[in-house]
C-alpha cells in the first residue's frame, strides 16, 4: 500500500490530485445513511479504519511499478484473518471431542506403534479409563526412539508421557496462542464448563486460521461435505455446517431453535437419540434424513430425500 497511509482521521492519505472527497465516497454515504435510519454510530476504531483501506485497495487494483499487483489476493486475505483474528475462541477451531484421536494409557506399546502409523499424527492424547480423563500426550519422536533402539520395549507408558496445555473453551485463540508460544506447547485439551473433553487444538489449527489450510502428504484429498445425486437426493457428511444445507439444498433446514451447527447435530434433534444406521428421520419441512452411517456415539453421513420424493 504505497500509495495509501492511515491518518488518524481514519481517511486515506493521498495528493490532492487522486483524494475523493469525504462525500463522494459510496461507502461513506451508505454508512451515514445506515446510522441516520437505523442510528448505528459510524466505527471509527483502527480495525475498521484498516478493513476499509484493504476494501478500497482491492476494488481499485492498484499495481506497482512492474504493473504487478501491489498487494496479492492471498496476503489481502491473510490481512483480513489477523484483523479478525481476535474475535474467536477455541471452541471456534477446535477438533471436537468425537473426532479426537487418542489411545489409553493401559495399551500395549504396538498399538502405541499403531495409532501413530495409521493416522499419520506427530501427537496423540492418552487417557485413563475415559477421554475425560487426558492424563498427558505421547509424541512420535519418543515412540519410535524406543523402536529403533531395539530391546526390550516398555510396559509402562508414563515415564514418556509429555504435559499438553489445559484450556477452558471460552478462551480466545490470541491469548492461547500466545501461551502455547511461552510454554513451548503446540497441543491443547479444551475443557467444557464441567471440566469433561470438549476438544483439542493444535499450533496448526491456529495458524490455519490466518493463512488457510495446510495440508501435506498425510492428509487424505477433501471430500465435498455435500453432493447432490440424481432425483433430488443429496448426500451429507455429518459434520456439514447447518448454514451450507440451507444455502445450497433448502433454507428451511437451517432453521432450528436448538443450539446445533451440523446436519448431524440436527439429527440427533429430530430423533432425540443418537440414530442408529438406516433410521429414517422426518423433517417438519418434508424433508427426511436417511442415517446412512453411524456408531454408538455419533452420526458420520446421512442421506436427505426432497419432501416430493415418496409422492
Amino acid at each position: 500500500m504505497s500509495e495509501n497511509n492511515i491518518n488518524t482521521n481514519g481517511t486515506s492519505g493521498r495528493s490532492s490530485s487522486t483524494s475523493r472527497g469525504e462525500d463522494d465516497e459510496p461507502g461513506r454515504i451508505w454508512r451515514s445513511l445506515k446510522a441516520l435510519v437505523f442510528g448505528e454510530a459510524e466505527d471509527n476504531s483502527l480495525r475498521a479504519q484498516l478493513e476499509e483501506v484493504i476494501d478500497e485497495h482491492e476494488s481499485e487494483g492498484e499495481t506497482d511499478k512492474n504493473g504487478a499487483p501491489d498487494i496479492s489476493a492471498v496476503e489481502l486475505e491473510m490481512l483480513r484473518n489477523l484483523l479478525h483474528f481476535s474475535d474467536h475462541r477455541v471452541d471456534d477451531i477446535a477438533v471436537p471431542r468425537a473426532d479426537i484421536i487418542a489411545i489409553e494409557e493401559s495399551a500395549p506399546f504396538s498399538e502405541y506403534v499403531e495409532i501413530f502409523s495409521e493416522h499419520g499424527h506427530s501427537r496423540i492424547p492418552v487417557y485413563r479409563n475415559n477421554l475425560d480423563t487426558i492424563i498427558g500426550m505421547i509424541h512420535i519422536k519418543d515412540i519410535f526412539a524406543l523402536v529403533a533402539k531395539g530391546g526390550t520395549l516398555p510396559t509402562d507408558i508414563t515415564p514418556y508421557l509429555r504435559q499438553p496445555r489445559f484450556v477452558p473453551e471460552s478462551m480466545g485463540v490470541l491469548d492461547l496462542l500466545a501461551e502455547m508460544r511461552a510454554t513451548r506447547t503446540h497441543l491443547a485439551i479444551i475443557f467444557d464448563e464441567y471440566n469433561g473433553t470438549e476438544g483439542l487444538v493444535t499450533i496448526e489449527d491456529i495458524v490455519e486460521e490466518i493463512i488457510g489450510d495446510i495440508e501435506d502428504e498425510h492428509d487424505d484429498e477433501a471430500v465435498p461435505m455435500l453432493k447432490q445425486l440424481d432425483g433430488g437426493i443429496w448426500e451429507a457428511d455429518a459434520r456439514a455446517e447447518l448454514d451450507d444445507v440451507g444455502q445450497a439444498i433448502d433454507h428451511r433446514l437451517a432453521e432450528i431453535e436448538e443450539d446445533v451447527d451440523t446436519i448431524g447435530g440436527l439429527a440427533f434433534v429430530l430423533a432425540g437419540h443418537i440414530p442408529k444406521t438406516g433410521e429414517m428421520l422426518e423433517h417438519p419441512s418434508g424433508w427426511q434424513l436417511e442415517i446412512v452411517e453411524a456408531d454408538d456415539r455419533r452420526v458420520r453421513s446421512l442421506r436427505l430425500l426432497p419432501p416430493a420424493y415418496n409422492q
